[in-house]
């Protein structure tokens, strides 16, 4: 949505490990010779930043916890020396607005996350197309180890942020996946807002993706809630 605004960068998971070459390579960037190839980080968040403000003048990251760490060793890496990661962060991109987009419901979470990596369906555009996934659907299949084994990271994830802005005295925008599925462009106004941008221009911008969750998810959620309290 931000993307789509036009006036709030662009912003994707540059950092996410597995797809770094692939983005070197869309970005014209020489491939990495080695893990700590310098030369390689420092035309890769060059090209990032050049691609993350998409000439808006805000530069967009979406960092999951899993990427901190690679964020921090490539950041490090050009600087010659080791820092905090939020430090970092800020002497590279600039002032940082740390928007906090979390779901409450982590059964729910968990189930949507398996859905996907068993089906292969990870977006799906708001006139039913697929944004990205195959578009043959594979099988899927309830597995309650698997969902407790991801509810398990969910909630570790959320505890490692939680602990990460506290010692940090970082207060993000807080936000949840529920209120943002239910009125997204409320939400979008308030992210434009907290970024020094007219949140009026959220009334006009079009919601290009669609909820994946059907009764076949609330099932799932359904079944695990109840196996888990009869195993207690």
């Amino acid at each position: 949505m931000l993307t789509e605004t036009g006036v709030a960068g662009c912003p994707h998971s540059y950092f996410r490990q597995q797809d770094i070459a692939e983005w070197a390579q869309d970005w014209g960037v020489a491939p990495q010779q080695a893990s700590d190839d310098v030369q390689f980080d420092r035309a890769y968040v060059a090209a990032m930043r050049r691609a993350g403000a998409n000439e808006t003048g805000i530069f967009g990251l979406r960092l999951m916890w899993v990427s901190v760490s690679e964020a921090s060793r490539r950041l490090d890496n050009i600087a010659g020396g080791k820092a905090d990661v939020a430090a970092r962060l800020e002497e590279t991109f600039g002032k940082t607005l740390y928007i906090y987009l979390s779901r409450v419901d982590k059964v729910a979470q968990a189930v949507s996350l398996i859905r996907a990596q068993q089906s292969g369906l990870w977006h799906m555009g708001s006139d039913g197309s697929v944004l990205e996934g195959g578009e043959v659907l594979q099988p899927i299949a309830y597995d309650a180890d698997r969902i407790r084994q991801v509810l398990k990271e969910l909630e570790e994830d959320d505890a490692s942020w939680t602990d990460f802005f506290q010692s940090r005295a970082i207060e993000p925008l807080r936000l949840t996946y529920e209120t943002m599925s239910a009125n997204p462009r409320l939400d979008l106004a308030n992210v434009l807002s907290a970024l020094g941008r007219d949140p009026q221009i959220a009334n006009a911008t079009t919601i290009r993706t669609a909820k994946l969750a059907d009764g076949t998810s609330g099932d799932w959620v359904a079944r695990y809630r109840e196996e888990s309290l009869q195993s207690l």
